[in-house]
């Protein structure tokens, strides 16, 4: 079933396309989900959140030839967990990659918690063999961290989301000369602009540079009934040369929790975007965690992604 009433987004027949049992035993992985994903070399890899058991975390690679069909790695990537500053830092667990590509050099920003509350670091690499830690890259309470593609004005960009005492729920753009040190930050998103994410909304995959302006692919919450979220994805357009402003923002999801593996979950009622692959003919392959637990994976035209941003749909 399509859900078409309730979703721009075309699921995969197959959901979902990674669960922990596609890992190996001995690891005990329960959840696989809001993991990055990047074509690189003619495939598609995945550079999965995983937890096992004791909610251990874990960053685990797999392939894909086709986008869909995804064979995980022998073992997880080699993790900076022997650093007394990313001990700290990263006590509790890591979790969330996102990645873009900026020139030749995969990017990977991702958040850590600890009992010193959230806070972003960054991964590189050029071969997703050997990985470079970066370090922290936020003060505590950030995350959500999205690096645009391209710098912006001569400096690097990204989408964040500090989470403040008084208001945690909205979408910031940061600055920096060199990935490391970041600040003139902006609100560019409220969540009070999205009729169905009164709650908080966050980025989701890395911008899409379009004629018309950056594509947004961003997650937003709702309470229900006072004690449960659920989260859907929708899509806003950003200004080419300035991205703190917001062109347009669809009135619409364009996916929201329908099918059992949405629903039914460590959380239920999750899509969580977390990546996005433009094809040659136009269609987006998009990458979303269902209730926190599984990988799952759909397809929506590039177009109607912007159709959808101006309302015309």
């Amino acid at each position: 079933m399509q859900y078409s009433n309730a979703s721009f987004v075309q699921r995969y027949q197959g959901n979902p396309i990674l669960s922990g049992k596609d890992f190996p035993d001995e690891y005990h992985i329960l959840h696989c989900f809001n993991s990055g994903v990047i074509k690189f070399k003619d495939k598609y890899l995945m550079l999965n959140r995983l937890e096992d058991c004791s909610l251990k975390a874990y960053f685990w690679i797999a392939e894909s030839d086709d986008g869909y069909n995804f064979t995980p790695r022998p073992s997880p990537i080699k993790m900076p967990e022997d650093d007394p500053t990313f001990q700290k830092y990263a006590s509790i667990n890591y979790y969330d990659p996102r990645i873009t590509q900026i020139g030749d050099t995969f990017y990977i920003m991702h958040a850590c918690h600890s009992e010193y509350d959230c806070r972003l670091s960054l991964l590189s690499t050029t071969d997703f063999e050997d990985f470079n830690w970066h370090g922290f890259v936020s003060d505590p309470g950030n995350r959500n961290g999205i690096l645009f593609p391209e710098k912006i004005n001569g400096l690097y960009a990204r989408f964040d989301r500090p989470m403040t005492s008084w208001d945690g729920g909205n979408i910031w753009m940061s600055f920096s000369p060199d990935l490391i040190h970041w600040g003139g930050s902006e609100c560019v998103l409220k969540n009070s602009a999205v009729r169905w994410a009164w709650s908080k909304v966050g980025g989701g995959c890395a911008p899409i540079k379009t004629e018309e302006g950056w594509l947004n692919l961003f997650h937003g919450v709702r309470t229900q009934c006072k004690s449960h979220y659920v989260y859907q994805s929708g899509v806003c357009l950003h200004d080419l040369e300035d991205p703190t402003k917001v062109i347009a923002v669809s009135e619409k999801p364009i996916i929201t929790p329908m099918a059992d593996y949405e629903l039914h979950g460590q959380t239920p009622s999750v899509c969580f975007i977390t990546g996005a692959i433009v094809e040659d003919d136009g269609e987006v392959k998009v990458y979303y965690g269902g209730a926190d637990t599984v990988m799952c994976a759909g397809t929506i035209q590039l177009q109607t992604l912007l159709d959808l941003c101006h309302n015309r749909i």
